[in-house]
């Protein structure tokens, strides 16, 4: 039911040498209507300003923001600093932060009307809009660079977002805000796993997992991002399909064999469910295991083929029976 209070909401936001962008990112977060309640700076081993930027943007501003500042002397890592970071929120809604993009001033109302609306939902992403070091559009959305339609987003929303978890993620961090109860669900997070890809599958799991199918953030390109995007150019597509790919299929195995191992823990969880997830990681053990050299590739990719694993669980479909019979190893 819809609350008659605003929402209270936390900012995970974890920095490392951030002090180029820092400034910017959190003046457009206490820009936001409501007002964020508190700010959680997990900071890696900064050797720069950046936590003294942070301190002086919020003190500068005259907001009513609690913010609390971890420092890590020796770095944990985007996974852990990320964990650690949503560990120490405290309010019921929590918006990730990276440290370098810019929030649209509209941002946490629109979500959070979802979040309002359907007490059910626990994890809300939405589209970005590429920028440049300088602030500068690069003509394209995040869901133009990851390949995201609308049918993909019709699906999630309305129908089967598991399913189309267990082909590829679709949840981009920094555009994602997430209730406090998931994240306790979720913990701890599994070193296979990055974390934004992991809340999203056990969001999933319980069906709560929702798209907002706009942009609400500058998602800043500048050739130092620890995760990033391309654009998906004919070019790029070519040399992803040759690139070796092995470690990538190890990792995949890697995860969903975690996530079929913890499907057991995840209340509501229904029995069909834990089969597909069980399913999925045979089929990337299957993947991960083949051949090296690439005549003696082409049976198993084939059989594997044919039993429909590659149109249930990959994420190019027929274009993944190619990678995998032409990638290098």
């Amino acid at each position: 039911m819809p609350s008659n209070t605003a929402p209270s909401v936390s900012v995970a936001l974890c920095t490392h040498n951030g002090e180029r962008f820092v400034g910017r990112q959190v003046e457009s977060i206490l820009a936001q209507r409501p007002p964020i309640t508190e700010l959680v700076v997990s900071d890696d081993a900064s050797s720069d300003r950046t936590v003294e930027l942070v301190e002086e943007v919020v003190r500068r501003s005259g907001q009513d923001v609690r913010l609390r500042i971890l420092r890590n002397e020796t770095p944990l890592g985007v996974v852990a600093n990320f964990e650690q970071a949503l560990s120490a929120c405290t309010e019921r809604y929590i918006a990730l932060s990276d440290q370098d993009d810019i929030w649209h001033p509209e941002r946490l109302a629109r979500i959070l009307a979802l979040f309002e609306a359907d007490e059910r939902v626990m994890l809300v992403h939405t589209d970005a809009r590429l920028i440049d070091a300088n602030a500068a559009p690069l003509g394209a959305t995040l869901f133009d660079a990851l390949e995201i339609s609308p049918q993909t987003i019709a699906v999630e929303n309305e129908g089967d977002a598991l399913g189309l978890l267990l082909r590829r993620n679709l949840v981009t961090g920094a555009t994602a805000v997430l209730t406090k109860d998931l994240v306790e669900a979720a913990r701890p997070f599994p070193p296979e796993w990055v974390h934004d890809e992991w809340l999203a599958v056990c969001a999933a799991t319980t069906r709560s997992l929702r798209c907002l199918p706009s942009v609400s953030i500058d998602y800043r390109q500048h050739g130092g991002n620890q995760i990033g995007v391309a654009r998906p150019t004919l070019g790029y597509k070519l040399r992803r399909m040759l690139e070796p790919g092995r470690q990538r299929q190890q990792r995949l195995a890697a995860q969903f064999a975690r996530l079929a191992e913890r499907s057991g823990d995840i209340s509501g969880l229904g029995a069909e469910d834990r089969k597909r997830i069980a399913a999925k990681a045979r089929f990337e053990e299957t993947r991960a295991g083949f051949p090296r050299r690439r005549l003696k590739r082409i049976v198993p990719v084939l059989r594997l083929a044919a039993t429909g694993g590659y149109s249930r669980f990959a994420s190019q479909g027929r274009r993944d029976v190619a990678r995998d019979l032409l990638r290098a190893d």
